[in-house]
């Protein structure tokens, strides 16, 4: 049943009004890491202890996306994104109080739950409203801005935490979000259409299989790791809870066939080839903008010697590229098969990593990180964009929250595939150089150097293979109607 949409004469406002609050959750994705060694001495915890700030909100951010882009599908993506937003504010207030109330790390931990989940409500949403305003013909200009958005906010977290504890200290990472958060209320309040809602009927089983399949993968690929791939309390294992995860995924895929109702992800959309060759492009993507941030400040600070602020600047031509590029690549994306922009993209993203290993060495000049920062800002644009276009352009209406859920979900997986990955190649290269004890001076920075270097092949390899997706790109309808 229709509520009634409240047309607007262009739906670009809205757009913006929306950015302002996707921009601010990706933020929150990695603006905790440059804060560890600050949290540590705070909370007076290990290392272990501080990184559940940010793997509490990953893993509540990860987990629900796909029943809160069908929730936008029932309800409308207004109300759910507002309600949303209100969430991750005031929770983001409880974080930077956390350590004024004396509610401890554990208290820290609970808020960013909280922030996750309001983050989840939020960022379907966002596709979902771009969808259902922009014409398939125009979507892509559009896409390119939310795209623009992932991209630079992924980055540019660390050189905002930087900033922002260097200079107000560790609370201003989480109140910051504040008077962003209100302005972004206010302006999706009256900006943000109320578009027609569509009855649906929530599968129960279809939840539960699917809340029970992400958190046992995102929670055992997140925290392996820290467990050393073992156990993690009484007769529970990593290895186990994967092992559930997988079955319970395979188990709601089953399920989701044999519904004769209404599936919580209706399966048909995978018969649309663009929409499932989009999901493995965002899927590497996700893989390798994590796995690239690691292994990069690690060098940078510890190699180099580097505050988390002047190592943030060095991949800032990558934020400022991508946001200068993107209305030009949305503009190619709504003319040009997504074959070519995609491809063309991912093999220049490999590039730039490819350039990032060669600058990162103990004495290279810093003009060639600079420089291999910038062949990846133009690359962003030319893959976050076409790939959400792509992936949209054939969704029904009807079902454009649980599409964007989907996507969604498969970028945010991709990320934690990413994450773990990075972390297990890094400390298998850096025994190797170095051995168990390590090595000392100039030894020491140059094998720290070649391991982290030699980790990139990993994210460079993957997006690689969002190349070969890209190849299978279908012309997208309106190209043909030309």
């Amino acid at each position: 049943m229709s509520t009634g949409p409240e047309d607007r004469p262009s739906p670009w406002p809205a757009l913006w009004a929306l950015v302002i609050g996707f921009f601010m959750i990706l933020v929150d994705s990695t603006i905790v890491a440059v804060a560890v060694p600050t949290l540590m001495e705070t909370f007076d915890t290990d290392v272990d202890g501080v990184l559940w700030v940010s793997s509490a909100y990953l893993l509540a951010y990860a987990v629900p996306l796909l029943v809160t882009g069908r929730l936008g599908d029932r309800f409308g993506p207004r109300p759910v994104y507002l309600t949303g937003l209100a969430v991750f504010t005031l929770a983001s207030l409880w974080c930077g109080l956390s350590g004024e109330l004396g509610l401890g790390l554990a208290g820290l931990v609970a808020a960013r739950v909280v922030q996750g989940l309001g983050a989840s409500m939020m960022t379907p949403q966002t596709m979902t409203v771009i969808t259902r305003t922009f014409p398939a013909e125009r979507r892509g200009t559009a896409m390119a801005l939310w795209g623009a958005t992932a991209g630079i906010a992924t980055l540019a977290g660390p050189l905002l935490g930087g900033v922002l504890l260097d200079s107000l200290g560790w609370e201003w990472i989480f109140f910051v979000n504040l008077p962003v958060g209100v302005i972004g209320w206010v302006l999706a309040w009256r900006l943000v259409p109320r578009l027609p809602t569509h009855t649906h009927r929530f599968d129960v089983l279809g939840v539960a299989l699917s809340a029970v399949a992400l958190f046992c993968l995102v929670f055992g690929l997140q925290e392996g790791q820290a467990y050393g791939w073992g156990r993690i309390w009484g007769w529970v294992s990593v290895p186990l809870l994967i092992g559930v995860g997988v079955a319970a995924l395979l188990l709601f895929v089953w399920w989701q066939a044999r519904q004769r109702g209404e599936p919580l992800v209706p399966l048909r959309l995978f018969t649309d080839r663009n929409f499932s060759l989009a999901n493995v492009g965002i899927t590497t993507m996700g893989f390798t903008v994590t796995a690239l941030i690691f292994p990069f400040y690690v060098w940078a600070q510890s190699v180099r010697g580097l505050s988390p602020t002047e190592a943030a600047l060095v991949m800032a031509p990558s934020s400022v590229l991508s946001f200068l590029l993107a209305r030009t690549a949305g503009r190619l994306t709504d003319r040009v098969h997504p074959r070519f922009l995609v491809g063309t993209g991912t093999v220049l993203l490999a590039t730039g990593l490819w350039l990032l290993t060669v600058a990162m060495t103990p004495t290279a000049p810093l003009w060639r990180a600079l420089a291999a920062a910038g062949v990846l800002g133009v690359a962003n644009p030319l893959i976050w964009g076409p790939l959400s276009t792509t992936a949209t352009r054939n969704l029904p209406m009807a079902s454009a929250g649980a599409g964007a859920g989907v996507y969604n979900t498969t970028r945010q997986l991709g990320a934690v595939l990413g994450s773990a990955a990075i972390a297990v190649l890094m400390q298998a290269r850096i025994s190797a150089h170095l051995g168990t004890g390590g090595a000392a001076g100039a030894d020491g920075a140059d094998g720290l150097s070649r391991a982290l270097a030699e980790s990139l092949y990993l994210p460079m390899g993957v997006i690689l293979l969002g190349a070969v997706a890209a190849l299978f790109f279908e012309r997208p309808r309106h190209l043909v109607r030309r």
